[in-house]
């Protein structure tokens, strides 16, 4: 199995996906490479038997679907993921002038990140910036791939208390530096102008995300290791989207998508808890010329796979883990279940997945939380509110989770893909909650 070249490829759909709108733009280019075609939500969507179509809300999340040959027993085959993972979002007024002759970039918090893992890193900018070009507002995607910033910690002889749990404030502690001296106060707007080629009056407006640049890297005497930024959630965005490109299944309508916004709650209009699930398949139930009751039918005989990474077995704090119900790198896809509901998964959708995985020879492991201990939360239960159907939530493996830099096994990759393409071609017959046919 080509485990290394899985793994790069991985790497470079990450440092390809530099803010949740390129992630989309990244997936829109490996989709139109396999023949798919844009539908925007703003149009007319016409559409036909086999074909291959997606749509983006808002161009950070983004729903696609390949549609079968054979629709008698109608039905859809879902992956979700998403596209956002934690990081610090510049304020509209970015620049903070001083103390002396520094100049920093005002900053707060996007999700919950481990603070102290975004110190002393060089960092970048990414998002996208909002322009006027003659009587237009455009969107223009960008990308400073330099290090243009870092947030330098304080050295230990002025705080002494630093390796005893020391509290970060995130308004003083961690806002990066742009200049010492040599940018005066207006040089960010005109560091945006410069790099997308414009004059310093059209910028407008901008979302703007810190970029960890560190390098990313397969390592290990035996390159058993991957560690980069934004592997929660990316690689999974990323496992999903292979299998979902080199699957078909001519009885069903599988459909993939990845959200923005799961990093803090999912609540917009272009996250797991917004409509764009349910008007993307309620308008391609129309579109193919099915009735409202079609579309009930179909949906109670779905099925959908959330995929959102999980937590490995930590070398130092085995403690911190059930100790049956643990997940170890290279070990393959995790089935993550809590009895809080925070996860899909139940005895009826474990059982249909596992089957899969065994019918494959793919491996998995299964986890749970320690009873005191409640975990987190993910995008299954939270899309299963538009759209209620069967579900499972699922991830790989990794260490060091909402870190700037983060750890995975080099090998789960693959064994992902492997497990969603069993899934994505196997026809799935749903008869309620009681019985299912795999093929």
């Amino acid at each position: 199995m080509k485990f290394k070249e899985t793994t790069q490829d991985l790497l470079d759909f990450i440092k390809s996906s530099a803010s949740m709108f390129h992630a989309v733009d990244e997936i829109s280019k490996r989709l139109e490479d396999k023949g798919f075609i844009y539908l925007a939500e703003q149009e007319k969507w016409e559409m036909e038997k086999g074909g291959k179509y997606y749509t983006t809300r808002n161009n950070s999340s983004i729903v696609a679907w390949h549609i079968g040959e054979d629709l008698s027993d109608y039905h859809f085959q879902m992956t979700s993921a998403h596209t956002d993972s934690p990081t610090f979002k510049v304020k509209a007024e970015a620049e903070l002038d001083g103390p002396e002759n520094y100049l920093r970039l005002n900053t707060e918090a996007y999700g919950g990140m481990i603070d102290s893992s975004w110190f002393d890193r060089p960092l970048g900018l990414a998002g996208r910036v909002f322009v006027k070009e003659n009587d237009k507002i455009v969107s223009k995607l960008i990308n400073i791939d330099k290090d243009i910033l870092m947030i330098p910690n304080v050295a230990i002889h002025l705080n002494r208390d630093i390796n005893k749990g020391y509290s970060y404030n995130k308004q003083i502690d961690l806002l990066p530096i742009l200049s010492a001296g040599e940018l005066k106060k207006g040089a960010y707007k005109h560091l945006l102008a410069k790099e997308l080629g414009l004059e310093e009056d059209q910028i407008l407006s901008a979302d703007l995300f810190l970029v960890n640049r560190q390098r990313q890297a397969i390592w290990g005497v035996e390159d058993e290791f991957v560690s980069s930024p934004k592997l929660d959630n990316l690689q999974s965005t990323y496992v999903t989207l292979m299998a979902f490109l080199e699957s078909s299944n001519p009885k069903a309508i599988n459909v993939y998508t990845s959200f923005d916004n799961e990093e803090v709650g999912s609540g917009t209009k272009q996250g797991a808890l917004s409509t764009l699930l349910k008007d993307s398949l309620m308008r391609i139930n129309t579109g193919l010329g099915f009735e409202l009751e079609d579309y009930h039918q179909a949906v109670a005989k779905s099925f959908m796979v959330s995929c959102d990474n999980a937590h490995a077995l930590h070398p130092n704090h085995p403690d911190m883990y059930d100790k049956n119900n643990r997940s170890y790198l290279n070990k393959g896809l995790v089935i993550k279940e809590a009895a809080n509901q925070k996860y899909t998964t139940d005895a009826f959708s474990r059982a249909v997945f596992e089957s899969l995985c065994d019918q494959a020879q793919v491996p998995y492991q299964r986890f749970a939380n320690r009873s005191d201990k409640p975990g987190g939360s993910t995008l299954g239960n939270l899309s299963n509110q538009q759209v209620s159907l069967h579900a499972i939530d699922v991830g790989l493996p990794q260490l060091a989770m909402h870190s700037a830099y983060e750890t995975g096994g080099a090998k789960d990759s693959l064994y992902a893909i492997e497990a969603f393409k069993a899934y994505f071609s196997t026809n799935l017959k749903i008869e309620g909650a009681d019985k299912i046919k795999l093929g």
